[in-house]
């Protein structure tokens, strides 16, 4: 097969096809290999036969199939310019005054951008930002009452317990009762240790705050600091040093943007947890830690050098 091929703004190109192109045809005519037997031997080496549906009967067609073109867009359209006569469009010419035309100062077109600067605002708000279905629209309102929620539960002071005795926790901490929705044998659980995490207790560890619904938790042990569900007590302020310290690492060797976007708000709730105990106990606790990262449960990726 010899093909060679014009550019509509360029001279005649190359016979010469790129491979690319020549694994193009390869698959084209092994597509068409089917609807070549049932043509004449004379026209099975076309490169074009297709079959055509029509009225009176289905036809092989072997010339090359007519694509609509600009032109005969605009004809059928009746597209005049001021002059009455039919217009003339140079598509080259729109396509390079188009590139030249873009803002390309802040905005290169990557996908990341969530408004084109060559858009209106009108544009964008009706094509990209607008809410097309009902179930879309509570889809979105689902997202922003859950992040209102998660605004509203970081602002709630920590919960401390102070005291092993789980009567005088429940008597004492009514707001949490009624706002988790405990009973005494939860109350028992929180205060005893049996639903434990590393550095609180956790009121509701199927809850799916930070996981599917049902199943354990699978938050990382600094996210349990800011969860309305942790309760800290008296036993957990070694955890909570060590913790503490595994954000002094941190912190040498992030730069200080960095690390206030990963940590600085759970080590800000850090001191305000270990503010509600006695020093006496943070103290004692913090004889108990040795200041490495075996002492915590993190991720190979996540360790200190």
């Amino acid at each position: 097969m010899l093909l060679s091929y014009v550019k509509g703004r360029t001279a005649r190109e190359s016979l010469t096809l790129p491979p690319r192109a020549v694994r193009l045809l390869e698959q084209w005519l092994d597509h068409s290999a089917l609807l070549r037997g049932f043509l004449p031997e004379e026209r099975r080496r076309e490169l074009w036969p297709r079959l055509v549906f029509a009225s009176h009967g289905d036809h092989i067609r072997t010339e090359r199939p007519a694509y609509p073109t600009p032109w005969s867009w605009m004809k059928r359209s009746g597209l005049r310019d001021d002059d009455g006569q039919m217009l003339r469009l140079h598509t080259h010419r729109i396509r390079t005054t188009f590139e030249v035309m873009r803002d390309r100062r802040a905005w290169f077109g990557s996908e990341r951008a969530t408004i084109d600067p060559n858009h209106s605002p009108q544009v964008e708000g009706d094509r990209y930002l607008s809410v097309a279905t009902p179930a879309q629209r509570d889809a979105v309102n689902n997202i922003i009452v859950a992040a209102q929620k998660d605004l509203v539960r970081k602002t709630r002071p920590p919960v401390v317990i102070d005291t092993d005795q789980a009567v005088k926790a429940a008597t004492g901490l009514p707001e949490l009762v009624s706002r988790l929705e405990l009973d005494d044998a939860a109350v028992a659980e929180l205060v005893g240790g049996a639903r434990d995490v590393f550095v609180a207790a956790c009121a509701d560890p199927l809850s799916g705050l930070h996981g599917p619904r049902g199943k354990p938790c699978p938050a990382r042990p600094w996210v349990c600091l800011l969860c309305p569900l942790a309760v800290f007590t008296t036993r957990h302020a070694a955890n909570l040093l060590r913790l503490k310290a595994f954000f002094s690492r941190q912190g040498k060797q992030m730069t200080s943007d960095q690390y206030m976007k990963v940590f600085g708000p759970y080590a800000v709730r850090i001191e305000e947890v270990l503010a509600c105990f006695d020093p006496a106990v943070v103290a004692r606790a913090g004889s108990e830690r040795s200041d490495a990262d075996d002492e915590l449960p993190l991720r190979p990726e996540e360790t200190t050098r």
